[in-house]
């Protein structure tokens, strides 16, 4: 099987890619995707989202013990499915910080800058409320549907946004317009009541066309090199057969921040050291290659609330979950169509920083104060109604690694975030929870507010500390570990054109390329990052924003 493109990994990225470069009739491309097809109702209703968790549609990760957190090893799921993570996450719809991407150009990757990258966040959008938006920032004409929550929304969503106010944080309708500072609704990957994945906006639009072949149940194994050129990969496909496909022109690696150098080291590229303990042969000797791994962190901030039945817990009763799910199917309408995140504030935790470095996720629902309930599955949460704020710590300075455990491609890959090693990154996260119980104790909330219930010792540091140590979370954002650098960094894996050093014929285009994280949600990035690598590939002159892209409308 000889193709122009193999694709490795059909997430956010791989779908974007098969479809990008499939447009043009004489390219043929080749999508490996080691999970099954998205045919789980799950994944396609919006509120059942933390059902996907541990099961089949799931990579379901685990951390090495994290020290800074009383050995604590911390769950990673990743979407194994067509869609990847667009097909199992929270669906919010963030594209971070200008300042983020100026970051980027200004260490010497050219092509990255905020306003240049702009024109592939658009490309990729509709955006079905922009007449509510500042149209230069958003597009109509792009296949991901972009929406606010119309179906379904809580009373405590106002509550929270006016509470923000209310302690000195400014209304945004539009975080991913001019100014990414202030409090507003969140907006989502969700079309008429249903997720919008990767997999449905890009994969599925393109599966009739003749030159795009896809296979699930494909994992690869390696790439295969030959003259310090990618010339094809290895996978293993039914009863651990393997087969061997041929790229002509590349091999792009879109396998996540995990997988990504997984998959690399396994095929003989990384660090020499760390591969010989491996048992892999050094093919090409590259340093960086699964360091840098950033990362998100949060933890809750949560209320009893005073009224009954208005909160995502109400709906979790089973009685309620029937009605709800009768009324989802009947109409697409009521809280199945919607995320389990409601609004969103992006604030500083000191006046005097240039930019925001943190972001509050408002839940209309809370985990109870033993901390016994599972984040990531509604099923442990209590029925009594609550809300909660999610302090999130944007730009951590703490940094950790990927890693191989063996030389099997079937084994899990060594992830050692390091969480909260660096001693920053506890007070600013002591400082977003305080500032989230200001937010908490505001007169807005007031009708709503029954009892403030976690951290149940919020009178000093250590209380936060303690509260900290038992319920944080990974926003599981990995990124970083192929990270984009020029020739002087030497721990650059990818160049600005996103091509592996010293290897010919060798991308890598997702998550793990971002030099440094994004401040906000990483699954919109993704798509752009995959937008900008497909006209990279294909030679074409970067994109600008024009009337056209915006949905013809003044500038």
């Amino acid at each position: 099987m000889t193709y122009d493109y193999i694709v490795i990994g059909a997430g956010s990225a791989g779908c974007v890619l098969a479809n990008r470069l499939s447009a043009d009739p004489a390219v043929s491309v080749l999508l490996l995707e080691a999970g099954g097809a998205d045919t789980k109702m799950e994944i396609h209703t919006p509120a059942a989202y933390s059902k996907l968790n541990g099961t089949p549609v799931d990579w379901g990760f685990w951390t090495e013990p994290q020290t800074a957190l009383n050995g604590r090893r911390m769950y990673q799921p990743r979407g194994k499915t067509l869609g990847g993570c667009s097909s199992t996450n929270a669906m919010a719809y963030v594209r971070g910080n200008r300042l983020d991407y100026d970051d980027w150009a200004a260490q010497g990757n050219a092509g990255w800058s905020y306003e240049e990258v702009l024109p592939y966040f658009i490309r990729s959008e509709h955006n079905e409320q922009i007449d509510r938006l500042d149209a230069y920032y958003h597009g109509q004409n792009g296949p991901l549907n972009v929406t606010f929550a119309q179906q379904f929304q809580t009373p405590l969503a106002g509550a929270f946004i006016e509470s923000c106010q209310q302690t000195g944080i400014r209304l945004n309708h539009d975080y991913n317009g001019a100014e990414q500072e202030g409090t507003g609704l969140f907006q989502f990957t969700i079309k008429d009541g249903r997720r919008h994945s990767a997999a449905t906006a890009f994969l599925k639009p393109a599966l009739n066309r003749p030159n795009l072949t896809v296979i699930v149940r494909a994992l690869t194994k390696q790439v295969i090199l030959k003259n310090d050129r990618a010339i094809g990969v290895e996978f293993i496909t039914g009863k651990n057969q393997t087969q061997t496909a041929t790229a002509a022109r590349e091999v792009i690696l879109s396998a996540g921040a995990f997988q990504s150098p997984q998959l690399l080291m396994l095929s003989g590229i990384g660090p020499a050291d760390a591969l010989r303990s491996a048992g892999v042969v050094v093919r090409k000797e590259l340093a960086g290659v699964g360091q840098n791994l950033q990362d998100h962190l949060f933890s809750g901030v949560s209320s009893l609330c005073s009224q009954r039945g208005i909160s995502s817990n109400f709906h979790l009763k089973p009685l309620n979950q029937l009605k709800a799910l009768g009324q989802y199917f009947l109409s697409k309408k009521g809280p199945m169509t919607i995320s389990p995140l409601e609004a969103v504030a992006f604030l500083k935790t000191d006046p005097s920083l240039e930019r925001i470095d943190m972001q509050f996720h408002f839940v209309p629902g809370h985990m109870g104060n033993d901390y016994k309930t599972d984040m990531y599955d509604l099923a442990t949460w209590p029925t009594t109604d609550g809300y909660t704020i999610l302090p999130t710590l944007l730009k951590p300075k703490s940094v950790g690694y990927v890693g191989l455990r063996s030389a099997n491609p079937l084994d899990a890959p060594v992830i050692q975030p390091n969480y909260l090693t660096h001693e920053d990154d506890r007070r600013v996260l002591i400082r977003g929870l305080r500032q989230a119980l200001d937010v908490m104790q505001a007169d807005a909330f007031g009708p709503y507010r029954q009892r403030i219930q976690t951290p149940t010792d919020h009178a000093s540091d250590d209380g936060i500390w303690q509260h900290l140590l038992q319920q944080l979370e990974t926003v599981y954002h990995p990124v970083g570990t192929c990270k984009m650098g020029t020739n002087s960094d030497e721990m650059a894996v990818v160049d600005s054109h996103l091509r592996v050093r010293g290897v010919e014929g060798l991308r890598v285009v997702d998550a793990s390329v971002m030099p440094t994280i994004i401040s906000g949600n990483t699954n919109a990035p993704v798509y752009m990052i995959a937008e900008k690598a497909a006209d990279m590939i294909l030679g074409k002159p970067s994109a600008n924003v024009t009337k056209e892209s915006t949905g013809n409308r003044p500038l």
